[in-house]
């Protein structure tokens, strides 16, 4: 798979701008919240150097489009929270930690409210601003559904570690070390031992791929392109 010059302009920017985002979010509610980490560091920002991870951001999404994976994400440089200076350390965690994918989940209801000034664009930019926009509705509805699995260190573990009661969330947070290891196993490792013989198990992604369809849609129903 050649990736030309013109795909890496039309995938690279809006990547980027849903990391930016999705990271500064979390600062920002922290901030909010009481936790000023993130502001003192500079990550309550939506300046993007501040926030790209060299692999996270640029190589691994890379590596995925060219391996032809069938899920595309990233991730930029963790912002800092400091839970326990939060105002309400628990809950304030949940809301710390759905900011990220809300962010994403808004930037994604623009996208395809942007669809409908797509015709209205000079004919030489109609393609290129229709496919950073088509880009931008898939990456951030990915960037979301794929972080609030409950796998600690994404959102998603997070806010089970914040919801359930203390004999499960105690277990669960303890994971967070590991959690990077368990989504390479579930996500690449074990499809690929099924595979060796004959089975399929490669059944995370299936459900990403779902459940990212389906909120797609919704999205594109609600904004009137359906």
């Amino acid at each position: 798979m050649n990736i030309t010059l013109y795909d890496l302009s039309v995938w690279v920017l809006p990547l980027i701008i849903a990391i930016t985002f999705h990271e500064a979010a979390h600062g920002f509610v922290a901030h909010a919240l009481g936790d000023n980490t993130a502001a003192q560091l500079g990550r309550v920002s939506i300046n993007p150097i501040r926030h790209i991870d060299p692999f996270g951001t640029v190589l691994l999404p890379g590596m995925l489009l060219l391996s032809h994976a069938p899920f595309l994400f990233g991730y930029a440089k963790p912002v800092p929270v400091n839970f326990r200076a939060l105002h309400n350390p628990r809950y304030g965690m949940v809301l710390v930690a759905l900011a990220g994918p809300a962010t994403n989940i808004v930037l994604a209801l623009l996208a395809a409210a942007a669809i409908h000034a797509v015709p209205y664009l000079p004919a030489d930019m109609t393609r290129w601003v229709a496919d950073n926009i088509k880009n931008a509705l898939v990456i951030n509805v990915v960037l979301a559904v794929f972080n609030m699995l409950p796998i600690p260190p994404l959102d998603g573990g997070r806010v089970a570690v914040g919801l359930l009661p203390k004999v499960l969330a105690a277990p669960l947070a303890r994971l967070e070390p590991f959690g990077m290891l368990i989504l390479i196993g579930i996500l690449i490792l074990l499809p690929l031992a099924g595979s060796q013989f004959g089975l399929n198990l490669d059944v995370i992604s299936a459900i990403l791929q779902k459940s990212t369809g389906y909120v797609i849609h919704l999205l594109l129903a609600i904004t009137g392109n359906t």
